[in-house]
């Protein structure tokens, strides 16, 4: 006769990593991150492509603390963005995200930027919007559950301050990205220390991402870690030339070929503009092809191309665009005004180096 097995332990016995760990993590994630209520509707999405254990870890641990979990899990779309609209449920997946406390965001490809994430977060006020965009078990214990929050938020405070002070910044890297820009002083340089318990739109921890004044955006910017969409990890550097903000040339082999047919795609001037460039500072993120890690690597920048979010660009209610893509910038080094932060992915600047050393990053 078959011994009967207790729930869970099958899943135990087969193999499973990382089962104690994640539920860890998705403690953190809505006990220290989100600050979940008792009573609080909290909607997690997904699509076919999505971690459903991580999925379901956070539903638990949502209930356990009494909230309200409503897992949504669709079709995945065949593009990011506006560009998943067509494949969407988007009147009754917008209904459900304009009565929510809070959404974290597990779809692999993104709800952000789409017709329900642009009416949520417009309409519903207090909506706590989490983006953990193809978050799978591994990356959600590295990331979030095995990150020192409070020091985390304190580094990044202290780079966002340098860097919002600056009038003027330049990026290098080994690989031969050599652009400069100028700040706007009417766009506010955005820290994403991964809490998300005020309304609005939050991120994964470890990125601190702007727009500058994009007409002041000139050089060359080179992706050697991954873009996406529609590549993911590179295979020989794509090589960005740009003018006053401008994509002019794109030229580095087949992928840069496959990243510029991809742009024209869509017959969207504006999907050769700049968006935004960050820093990426997760002490756990590793170069995996999945863009929401990779663009935390530590000491990388990163820059988005297309559309640009109200919230990064409010002087002019931020830029429309067919989608967005971004590109991964490896060890770089940067100067803020002329005072070097980076050097080659480390970090050098005397205060920030003392905060570092306490994440592992000495």
């Amino acid at each position: 006769m078959a011994a009967i097995l207790p729930p869970g332990l099958p899943s135990l016995l087969s193999g499973t990593t990382y089962d104690y760990e994640l539920y860890k993590a998705a403690k953190i994630l809505v006990e220290e991150l989100f600050k979940l209520k008792p009573d609080e509707i909290i909607v997690i999405t997904a699509d076919t492509e999505s971690d459903l254990k991580v999925v379901s870890m956070t539903a638990a641990a949502a209930f356990a603390v009494g909230a309200k979990p409503m897992v949504v899990i669709t079709p995945s779309p065949v593009g990011i963005g506006k560009a998943a609209d067509p494949m969407l449920p988007v009147n009754a997946l917008t209904a459900a995200l304009k009565e929510a406390d809070a959404w974290v965001e597990f779809n692999n490809q993104w709800l952000l930027y789409s017709t329900p994430w642009e009416v949520a977060m417009k309409e519903n006020k207090k909506l706590r919007y989490l983006c953990l965009v193809g978050m799978h078990a591994d990356m959600m214990v590295r990331c979030i559950g095995r990150v020192n929050f409070p020091v985390l938020k304190e580094f990044q405070d202290k780079v966002t301050e340098l860097t919002a002070r600056a009038k003027h910044i330049k990026i290098t890297t080994p690989a031969g990205t050599n652009v400069e820009f100028d700040n706007h002083p009417e766009r506010p340089v955005q820290s994403e220390p991964g809490y998300a318990d005020t309304p609005g739109a939050h991120f994964l921890a470890g990125q601190i991402g702007w727009s500058p004044d994009f007409e002041s955006i000139n050089g060359t910017i080179v992706f050697d870690g991954s873009i996406y969409p529609p590549l993911g990890l590179v295979r020989t550097p794509v090589r960005l030339h740009v003018k006053n903000g401008k994509v002019v040339k794109i030229d580095g082999g087949s992928d840069a070929a496959q990243f510029e047919a991809w742009l024209r795609s869509f017959n969207d001037p504006n999907m050769f503009l700049l968006a935004h460039v960050c820093y990426g500072f997760n002490p756990g993120a590793r170069l995996t092809g999945n863009i929401l890690e990779d663009e935390r690597v530590w000491g990388c920048t990163e820059w988005g191309l297309g559309y640009v979010g109200p919230m990064l660009a409010p002087d002019i209610g931020g830029r429309q665009a067919a989608s967005h893509t971004d590109g991964i910038c490896l060890n770089s080094s940067v100067w803020l005004d002329d005072v070097q932060i980076l050097d080659n992915g480390r970090v050098v600047h005397p205060e920030l180096k003392e905060i570092a050393k306490k994440l592992g990053k000495a």
